[in-house]
């Protein structure tokens, strides 16, 4: 993490961001001027410590075949990657990364597996918030770093809520009180080096709100320890949670 990762406020900021959604992504969308598609599967995209993506594929698919017969060999593209929330909450798209340029290849030969390396010229890469777009110079993205739950969010968040459902109501101890008024369910939205965001759902809306660690993360190791750091605080608060059990 280098120090253009945090914002001034604290969070992490919008490279840092787009990097965590490249890194945690296991699907995304291909967009060019003959036909998209939608591409699953771990292992088909990886950003290098430069901040360049790659696309591994497979070297006989369609995508694979437009890059071929491009003119210089350069193939004008859109890659759409969506970050969405692991658990059950409402609306549970978080946010959507939108990279801009020319696919080419990495190689001018296969690989022995039957894959082909694409490298992204990236020309535009946007942030898409509920707050609205922002922008993400190249530059930025490269010094940027993805959060280092990055890879672990998913697991932790899904075994919070399938095997810990009272942690969640214990941890509303630490909400403001005012905050909790209305709320008809509540779900651990997302976990990163900050903390764990709490949403709050009422019967027509929603908040999130952050519960910050006594200390960031500094490796994924440390999230525990964390996460026990809280309970322990949510423990100590005199108040209960005002929240009903989540069925």
């Amino acid at each position: 993490m280098t120090a253009d990762d945090v914002c001034a406020d604290g969070q992490a900021s919008p490279a840092e961001r787009v990097r965590t959604v490249l890194a945690a992504a296991e699907s995304f969308t291909a967009i060019t001027d003959a036909h998209t598609c939608d591409l699953v599967g771990g292992g088909l995209h990886r950003v290098g410590e430069d901040g360049r993506l790659l696309l591994r594929l497979p070297a006989g698919c369609r995508l694979a075949g437009e890059v071929a017969v491009a003119p210089r060999g350069t193939l004008p593209a859109v890659l759409k990657f969506t970050d969405v929330a692991p658990v059950a909450v409402r609306d549970r798209v978080r946010s959507r990364v939108t990279v801009a340029g020319w696919l080419a290849r990495a190689a001018p030969e296969d690989e022995d597996d039957g894959t082909a390396t694409f490298r992204m010229v990236t020309a535009h890469v946007a942030l898409g918030t509920p707050a609205g777009p922002v922008t993400v110079g190249l530059d930025e993205l490269a010094l940027a770093r993805p959060d280092v739950l990055a890879l672990h969010e998913a697991a932790m968040l899904t075994h919070l809520v399938d095997d810990h459902a009272d942690v969640v109501a214990l941890l509303t101890r630490l909400v403001d009180p005012r905050l909790l008024q209305g709320v008809v369910r509540v779900w651990p939205l997302a976990m990163d080096r900050r903390g764990i965001t709490l949403r709050l759902e009422h019967a027509h809306s929603h908040e999130d709100v952050l519960l910050r660690f006594p200390a960031p993360v500094g490796e994924a190791g440390q999230a525990g320890d964390r996460v026990r750091a809280l309970l322990a605080a949510a423990r100590a608060c005199r108040r209960g949670s005002r929240l009903p059990s989540r069925p």
